[in-house]
């Protein structure tokens, strides 16, 4: 099966100058640019969708009828999914980390809107949710449907194509292109932007979603080993849910610059890696350097802490 992808998304996506952005981290105004894959249009948008083409695409081709992912509570990649049954009428079952009664704002409300089931799977580590996916799958087809699983995050050796697309598309759109920047979460998007661009042309920031990223990007890169990936692991916090001050701080930033909406546990961080990257010399001004918009605005709605900050930088007018 060489290609099996069907199309969900509209692309490319646009890239947009942020030069005031740019200016504000220590870069010139021409150095920084915008990949807007939080635009790829499906199911509220973002980067799973690229990868959602190849894998979905792969299930239709071997018959299945019901999509299996499973993801955290607030997991863009279990949204998409959603989505993407929906557009092409498959069922889906969410198999996700936790319990009933956690908050359904955000997107477990898009889940919901979507026609997804959820099966919750406890405090389960990832091992522990594999197998409550391997469980369902198997229910499933005793029930006689016919199952496909679709691997944590989208993110596989498969998946990875849609991403070394969007490498290829930016070439195309920047051709002089010196770094990508990009969240770095089950590996898949790091992983398809480096067959595309290059190990040394993709600074990947750690959001904390597995305990060794690097291997992960190796394996879905196709590469004999991790060494020269240029990963930042400086932004995780106190881990994949929390709120970094620095992370805030990209928040504010970005929004203040550029009118540019990122989320807490994604873009958050891969911006707040980028000012870091800035400041520490790895990049510098004269480079130009994207920032790849991975989406994730639902995710924003779901993170309390992340909610409580934005609200709370509200300034009343007083005449």
């Amino acid at each position: 099966m060489s290609d099996p992808r069907v199309e969900l998304a509209t692309f490319p996506t646009p890239v947009e100058p942020a030069p005031r952005l740019a200016t504000a981290i220590g870069l010139g105004p021409d150095d920084l640019w915008i990949k807007r894959d939080d635009l790829t249009g499906l199911g509220g948008g973002g980067n799973k969708i690229r990868k959602l083409e190849w894998t979905v695409g792969a299930a239709l081709a071997e018959g299945a009828d019901t999509l299996v992912t499973t993801g955290a509570p607030q997991s863009n990649h279990a949204r998409l999914t959603a989505a993407a049954g929906a557009r092409l009428g498959l069922a889906v079952v969410l198999v996700l980390r936790g319990s009933p009664g956690v908050s359904r704002s955000g997107n477990l409300a898009l889940d919901g809107l979507f026609g997804a089931r959820i099966a919750w799977a406890g405090e389960v580590d990832q091992a522990g949710l594999d197998r409550a996916a391997a469980e369902v799958c198997e229910q499933l087809r005793k029930a006689g449907a016919q199952p496909a699983l679709i691997p944590f995050g989208g993110s596989s050796a498969l998946g990875a194509r849609g991403y070394a697309r969007c490498g290829e598309e930016l070439r195309g759109q920047l051709p002089d292109l010196r770094t990508a920047v990009v969240a770095l979460g089950s590996g898949g998007t790091m992983a398809g932007l480096v067959i595309s661009l290059g190990v040394e042309a993709v600074l990947g920031v750690d959001v904390g979603a597995l305990p060794e990223p690097a291997a992960a990007v190796s394996e879905f890169a196709g590469l004999t080993a991790p060494e020269g990936l240029r990963i930042r692991r400086d932004q995780v916090g106190d881990g994949y849910a929390s709120l970094p001050a620095p992370t805030a701080e990209a928040l504010t930033l970005a929004a203040r610059t550029a009118g540019l909406v990122l989320d807490p546990t994604y873009t958050g961080r891969a911006m707040a890696g980028l000012i870091a990257a800035v400041r520490d010399g790895d990049i510098g001004p004269g480079e130009r350097t994207v920032f790849v918009h991975t989406g994730g605005l639902p995710g924003l709605f779901g993170h309390g802490e992340g909610v409580a900050y934005a609200e709370g930088q509200v300034v009343e007018y007083r005449a």
